[in-house]
This record gives structure tokens, sequence and C-alpha cells, in this order.
């Protein structure tokens, strides 16, 4: 695509309508900045920083917010013009991508499965036409003879999923956590995203799996080990399509009832449940489905 360029006119004009405001955040100073997110002006990186924390800012463009006519401008323009590049951009890469044009046969799903299964992890597929069927890119490396996963990581507190793909079975859990929860390898926006989790010790973060093939009314969950690679921590268990990760703080009370701890969930029924009501009172055998 050929580049976009605004008049240097347009750039003056809004430095002039930005020298006639004072920061939002200490009222002293002279605007320097406006946050692309919240249109707040500040004068310094101090502010900005402040601003941020205080109304929660990320400080990143909402790239499909509603512009009136009357307000839009070259800006406006440029910044569209950007969204399309990298639309057109993520578009192009996911056309180069091998693995997403991997013919997912019959022969190519029975060997993931077979290969799961010397592993002792019985992995079940959905049919074609389901979301988790559609967008599955675990494969199998023969010549290294290892898994690489897709993966959802599910940050139940904070409200937030991300997708990991192409995760080697031997990564420990909590080296994949880094690049969410570690304050000083995480993406900032990420990081001020999961803040919750950034600011709790790493000892206090349990990841959490569904066991799957129960009855809905009695779902419950198992705890992995965190220092531990994927393959380690699913052997014996049932996988649909791929591994599905709900890191919690257990210092928060959910309605999630983890396999071994259902007398003391029923003990002590929990209150202000995070997510919506399960059947953590349920009475009756439990046992792993693996």
């Amino acid at each position: 695509m050929a580049s976009l360029t605004v008049p240097a006119e347009s750039l003056d004009s809004v430095k002039r309508k930005m020298s006639l405001r004072r920061c939002e955040t200490c009222s002293t100073e002279e605007a320097k900045y406006r946050c692309p997110r919240c249109m707040k002006y500040s004068c310094s990186l101090t502010c900005v920083k402040q601003h941020k924390t205080a109304f929660s800012c990320n400080g990143i463009r909402e790239k499909t917010a509603f512009v009136s006519i009357n307000e839009f401008s070259d800006l406006n323009l440029l910044s569209d013009y950007r969204f399309l590049e990298d639309a057109g951009r993520m578009a192009d890469i996911a056309a180069r991508d091998d693995t997403s044009h991997k013919p997912k046969t019959n022969k190519f799903i029975n060997f993931l499965k077979n290969r799961a299964r010397r592993h002792n992890i019985h992995l079940q597929t959905l049919p074609i036409g389901f979301t988790k069927r559609r967008e599955n890119s675990t494969y199998f490396h023969n010549k290294e003879q290892k898994f690489y996963w897709h993966l959802k990581l599910i940050f139940p507190h904070s409200h937030a999923e991300f997708t990991e793909k192409r995760v080697p079975d031997d990564k420990p859990l909590c080296n994949i956590l880094k690049s969410y929860i570690d304050p000083q390898e995480s993406d900032p926006v990420i990081c001020q995203r999961l803040k919750i989790y950034t600011m709790s010790p790493q000892s206090d973060i349990q990841i959490l799996m569904k066991v799957e093939n129960r009855p809905h009314n009695s779902i419950r969950y198992e705890a992995l080990d965190a220092s531990r690679g994927l393959l380690d921590n699913l052997r014996g268990k049932m996988i649909i399509e791929y591994p599905s990760l709900h890191v919690v703080l257990p210092k928060f009370k959910t309605d999630m009832v983890i396999i071994g701890q259902d007398t003391k969930k029923d003990a002590n029924k929990p209150s202000n449940n995070l997510m919506s009501e399960s059947s953590s009172e349920e009475e009756g055998e439990i046992r792993d489905s693996s």
C-alpha cells in the first residue's frame, strides 16, 4: 500500500488547540500530550502515568470507536488508513502460515490422537464446523518428536483470555505465564490489564484445568504443577481439541471446585462468587475421568 501523509497545517492546528489546554492531571502546566484512548490532556510522562493508573487507561486508541463527521479530521483518516494497513498485513501473514493451511484430514487427526495416546493423553476432537475445531493449531513435529500445542489462557479475575500458538510440550507453565504476569517480561498493556495478577506473589498463583467428561451439574477442576511442562501436566487427562488453563488466585473466592477440595468447598459455601453459580454444593462420588 502507498503511504498516506497528513498535511503539516493539520498538525499545527492540533498543536495550537493543545497549547490552549491545561494538564488534566496536575491542572498547572500547559498540555503537551493527549491520550489516544480517553482523550485526556497531560503535560509530562509523570502525569501520563498517573492518569493511566487513576482511570485504568492503557493509552491505546480504540481503533473502531465512532467519530462523527463533524469531528472527523485528517488524523482520523490517517488512523483509519493505518488500521486497514494492519488488517492487510495480518491477512498476508495468515495466508503465509503453513500450519493454518495444513489439511485437517481424518488421517492427520488420527495421527495426533495416536501420538497423544502414546503419552497417556486422551485427545478428543470436535466435528468440523465447531469453533474450537476450526481454530486449533496443535501439531506434532516428527523430527523433534514433540507436540506444539494450541493453548488458551483464561484469567477470570481480570475477565481476560489469551491464545498461545505453537507452545512446545516441554515448556514449563511458569515460563508460559511470564509473558503475561511477570512485571519485567510481560507486555506493559497486558501487564496493566492483569494487574491483579502481577501484584500478587508467584506462589499465590494457581493453574487449573477443567476435568472433561463430567456431568454439567458436577463441574470440577484439577490443579496443575507450574514448574512442569505441558506434556507432564497433561498425562492421564482428557483434552478436547486443546488445553484451556485457568489462572486463578485462591485468596479470591470463586465457584471453581478443585478435585480433592470438594468437602472443604461444601463446608465453606462461598458468597459473592466471581463466576456464575455452579454446583459447588453437589453431593456425589468424585472421580477423575482420566
